[in-house]
């Protein structure tokens, strides 16, 4: 069995891959090379086959996070490198990844240069994204977004299940392997333009608002009281802000402020409820 395999999710990457496959073959030539064809409409599983890298199918297109489940799953080395097929990515910064694996890391993840970003937009939001998300985990995280990362193949399938079939599993990944206590770090990288016959597939606006509402979400599953426990304090402190208002001007307490206080209490409880169920998805994580 080797010891490392390197997953490639690719749809419409031929072209990207024939240059790809054969740096990855000559760097690694022990790994195990899986490429996840996720519908392709190209000839993509054909120049994979071409150059001896193994290929899984998708019937149809189900998704980046479906194809590295898929991966995942029928991988058969001990260490995981996930790395995009459309030529963003460095193979030289792969021994980068595994010597950070050697010191006893579980997942290492290659941060991407701020200037890396494809426009001032994405740089904003990747920006805002890294600093929600290190709030909500309570850990500082440099790139939530980066699809390069290396990872043990056992802790990164104890959490198959919870990631989505869509683009955002770097973003539930993350967050999983730091609410389980596995140890993640960072490694800088410098990405380069993606390949000139590969676009893009995720949309500014529509993608950028699904991936605020993810964030929240994995931030509800992971680490439910920083979410819930600023909430419950704001609508405190607006319940008691009016009533202090209302005190002054009219000398008494107003039905608005009693559900402001009782909507501070339902919100608290809730999120206590939240942490309780949230550890339930880790009681076999040791």
């Amino acid at each position: 069995m080797p010891q490392l395999s390197i997953i490639l999710p690719a749809k419409n990457e031929a072209d990207g891959l024939r240059r790809l496959i054969p740096q990855l073959k000559r760097l690694h030539p022990n790994a195990e090379i899986l490429i996840v064809n996720d519908g392709s409409t190209d000839a993509t599983e054909a120049v994979c086959r071409e150059h001896g890298a193994r290929v899984i199918n998708h019937p149809y297109s189900m998704g980046n996070g479906a194809a590295i489940k898929s991966g995942a799953r029928n991988a058969r080395g001990d260490i995981l490198v996930f790395m995009d097929a459309d030529g963003q990515h460095d193979p030289a910064d792969i021994p980068h990844l595994l010597d950070k694996l050697d010191e006893g890391y579980k997942m290492v993840v290659g941060a991407r240069h701020a200037r890396t970003h494809a426009s001032l937009t994405r740089r904003f939001a990747n920006h805002w994204y890294n600093h929600l998300a290190s709030f909500m985990t309570g850990y500082q995280i440099e790139d939530l977004t980066s699809g390069f990362r290396a990872a043990d193949a056992e802790c990164f399938r104890k959490f198959l299940y919870l990631l989505p079939n869509g683009f955002s599993y770097p973003t539930t990944s993350t967050m999983a392997f730091f609410r389980a206590g596995f140890p993640v770090t960072y490694v800088p990288i410098h990405a380069g333009k993606r390949d000139k016959d590969s676009k893009s597939h995720i949309k500014i606006v529509r993608d950028g608002i699904r991936f605020f509402v993810i964030i929240l979400k994995i931030g509800a599953l992971f680490s439910p009281m920083r979410l819930f426990l600023p909430v419950s304090a704001f609508t405190f402190a607006t319940g008691l802000g009016y009533y202090a208002y209302t005190y002054f001007f009219w000398g008494r307490l107003t039905n608005m402020s009693v559900v402001m206080f009782l909507g501070a209490l339902f919100i608290f409880l809730m999120g206590i409820i939240s942490e309780q169920i949230s550890s339930l998805h880790y009681r076999y994580h040791e």
